[in-house]
């Protein structure tokens, strides 16, 4: 049995990330309860991170000097990246994997939802790396790789063939279902709503139609807005529409994409999106938190949850200042503020 644990300082409690001090009770990995404590001492507790879409593998090509456009970088089966991949040892792949997780630990990320090229054994590649760290993965498998993940990743319905019958084959099985969508262009994200998936990604281009659908059938949308810039699919805070994705009740998470182009650190994510989108910082944040639901957990700081929050020392930095936290997370808390992890699996 593990013994209790009392994490004291101002915590961002619940969905609304609402700042009070308090005592957080934390028996056998979950939050026993949370006692008000006006003498809690100067730190400040944050729901840990969840980063809603990763290409882990592709840490093997960072920042690999490279120009085209998005079909002829990451499109499968002949992308760049996918070239790469190819060319790189499981050995290799696994290294890559590991560095990236351990750094996301390091920044308060405590899971994330990896597309995974490879097959079966790129599937094994990725739990091996991240096996015995505390780390909450969830993988979407590709060529064939979703019978041993549990769940399938389409690149997009045009780039895929035998999308049906995989498609089928993953919803016997009970595992989960996202598909890259509305990336480049609106034109494959209906046929993507179609096979009523678990996720969808990018939607940069989706239509205020497809969006309300999307809020309808509550299906998630995985942003990733640094990665949309970068691989040129958009050059406008308008694209993608996260303001009228939150305006219909859509339910908004945050990702980083392909490690190859962009870290996956969801600090500078969230700096991007709150600057560039102008959104309410705790909206982005909450962001941040909520891709956990993937999992069927919930990161948030309430009684009962499983216990996943990291403090930050605000007197480490100009932090101390802040007259907001929550809103000084989401816009310019830098990891190094980061003084303790609590994450329970």
């Amino acid at each position: 049995m593990n013994a209790q644990q009392i994490v004291s300082g101002l915590a961002l409690l619940g969905e609304e990330l609402e700042a009070r001090p308090v005592d957080i009770i934390i028996e056998e990995g979950r939050i026993k309860a949370i006692e008000e404590n006006p003498r809690a001492p100067p730190l400040w507790i944050c729901p840990a991170f969840f980063n809603a879409h990763t290409h882990l593998a592709d840490t093997i090509a960072m920042d690999y000097r490279s120009t085209g456009d998005l079909v002829s970088l990451v499109t499968p089966p002949d992308g760049l990246k996918h070239r790469l991949l190819n060319a790189a040892s499981s050995q290799e792949i696994a290294r890559a994997i590991r560095a990236s997780v351990d750094g996301m630990i390091h920044a308060g990320t405590f899971g994330c939802a990896d597309f995974r090229e490879g097959g079966v054994e790129g599937v094994r590649v990725f739990r091996e790396a991240v096996a015995g760290i505390g780390f909450l993965p969830i993988i979407f498998g590709r060529e064939g790789g979703e019978a041993e993940a549990g769940g399938l990743g389409i690149s997009s319905t045009r780039d895929v063939t035998g999308v049906e019958s995989q498609v089928r084959e993953v919803k016997k099985a009970g595992g989960l279902l996202a598909f890259h969508a509305g990336e480049r262009d609106k034109y494959d994200v209906d046929s993507a709503l179609s096979f009523e998936p678990d996720m969808l990604v990018h939607m940069t281009h989706a239509t205020k139609k497809q969006l309300r659908t999307c809020a309808e059938e509550e299906i998630p949308i995985a942003v990733c807005p640094r990665s949309n810039w970068v691989l040129g699919v958009t050059a406008s805070a308008r694209l993608p529409p996260l303001r009228m994705m939150l305006d219909l009740g859509c339910t908004v998470l945050l990702g980083t994409d392909n490690a190859m182009f962009v870290p996956p650190d969801l600090f500078s994510e969230m700096a991007f999106t709150s600057t560039v989108y102008r959104l309410d910082p705790v909206t982005v944040l909450r962001a941040a938190v909520s891709g956990a639901s993937l999992a069927g957990s919930s990161f948030f700081i309430r009684e009962g949850a499983r216990a996943a929050l990291f403090t930050l020392d605000p007197a480490r930095s100009a932090l101390i200042f802040s007259r907001d936290p929550a809103a000084t997370i989401a816009k310019r808390a830098p990891a190094g503020a980061i003084r303790n992890n609590v994450f329970n699996l």
